[in-house]
């Protein structure tokens, strides 16, 4: 029900690569035409980015994405990017779906939880690779139209119902594995009391738009947990959003980890940001503030390499936002037209998840020492929500960041 992609990414921010080694997705009209494109993203993207269970990626191969998507929407189907599916979610982007699959260990014995149905498409993945998925959702012109595609593709060992996903489905109860698709501040209570001794879950867990997807095991009855990577999906609603302590504040937007201090831990992930491709932070003490950087390489055309962060905004309250950041780079080579923008910039989005527009400083070309970039964009009053990303996003060469900020003006 969210996601990484996270609200709908415009077509600037779907990594560049698919754009050249998916052109019959553009036009795919008939199932064999989106039976090609959905191997190539496979092959390229899912594969690619380092899903390696092969029963996972034949999963992905086999799950005809295009239905559980609006049809207007079906020549997007088989991008790297999540895509609206109404009532304010999105349907996760095939890789996120594939990692998490892959990370739940899913086994042909295994009866399996999942916590925010949304279009369906994460349980019909789970389906052939599991003995039962059992699938909960709160919003119920969701979970009946999920039902009705489930039931009308054939997935018969796939069990749903509309119900706060917080409790669980205590009669089916235990679970082997228990897989969250939406985000509570921390894992459910009664999720943990529902899963088998021994079971996994793989929950993305944390603040509303500062997440971390985690694999926990049980053990003695209690979780232990392991960070797997920054994330950002949909708020976990019902009794988990009722019972959330920290509030994000629309009307004061704010760069997480702007200045990339924070320390990168054993994952490798740089912290307050999630989708990270072809990034690494730097160390050094000539850096324009504090010690450390954020560097993006690439030397093959059409490879994403970027970092995008979710923020709250409210249209209502913040009239413009200044962004600003250091940046410097070399060799910067932009041949994919105006797709290909290496920028810092922002997207704002309103409460349904509908794009208002992307902004960006750049693109940046050829070969530049630290310099500042500032620039203010109006905030659309009916914004909601916002994504900065900063990036090559398919061109060559070298770009740094430092000290990434925001400044809101009220409205």
């Amino acid at each position: 029900m969210t996601n990484p992609g996270w609200p709908m990414i415009n077509q600037h921010l779907v990594p560049l690569l698919l754009l050249l080694i998916l052109p019959v997705a553009v036009q795919a009209q008939t199932e064999s035409q989106f039976e090609q494109a959905r191997h190539r993203m496979v092959e390229e993207v899912v594969a690619g980015a380092g899903v390696k269970d092969p029963r996972v990626l034949q999963a992905i191969r086999d799950t005809p994405r295009h239905e559980f998507v609006a049809p207007n929407l079906r020549q997007q189907a088989y991008f790297d990017m999540a895509l609206p599916i109404g009532f304010q979610q999105t349907i996760s982007s095939p890789f996120i779906v594939a990692y998490m699959t892959e990370s739940l260990d899913p086994q042909p014995t295994d009866k399996v939880l999942e916590i925010g149905t949304g279009s369906g498409y994460q349980a019909a993945v789970l389906s052939p690779l599991v003995k039962e998925v059992y699938s909960i959702e709160i919003v119920e012109g969701l979970g009946r139209k999920a039902e009705r595609t489930l039931k009308h593709l054939k997935y018969k060992n796939v069990f749903t119902k509309v119900g706060d996903g917080f409790k669980g489905w205590e009669e089916h109860a235990p679970f082997d594995k228990i897989i969250v698709t939406c985000s509570p501040e921390g894992p459910p209570q009664p999720l943990i009391d529902q899963l088998a001794e021994g079971g996994l879950m793989v929950i993305p867990a944390g603040q509303r738009y500062q997440q971390t997807l985690y694999l926990m095991r049980k053990k003695d009855g209690k979780l232990e947990k392991e960070a797997l990577r920054p994330t950002l999906f949909v708020p976990m609603t019902g009794t988990a959003e009722d019972l959330r302590r920290v509030k994000p504040d629309p009307a004061n937007p704010q760069a997480a980890n702007g200045n990339f201090e924070e320390e990168v831990g054993e994952n490798g992930f740089i912290p307050g940001w999630y989708y990270q491709r072809q990034a690494e932070r730097t160390a050094d003490t000539l850096a324009p503030e504090g010690e450390h950087y954020v560097t993006f390489k690439n030397e093959e055309v059409g490879r994403a390499s970027h970092l995008l962060q979710g923020l709250p905004i409210d249209g209502r309250e913040v009239a413009e936002i200044e962004l600003s950041a250091f940046v410097k780079y070399s060799n910067i080579s932009v041949n994919l037209g105006e797709d290909a923008l290496p920028s810092v910039g922002i997207t704002f989005y309103d409460e349904n998840r509908n794009d208002l527009g992307h902004n960006w400083i750049g693109p940046f070309r050829g070969s530049s020492e630290w310099t500042r970039v500032k620039k203010q964009f109006r905030v659309p009053i009916q914004a909601r929500e916002g994504l900065l990303r900063i990036g090559l996003f398919g061109a060559t060469g070298e770009l740094s960041f430092d000290s990434v900020t925001l400044k809101p003006i009220p409205r």
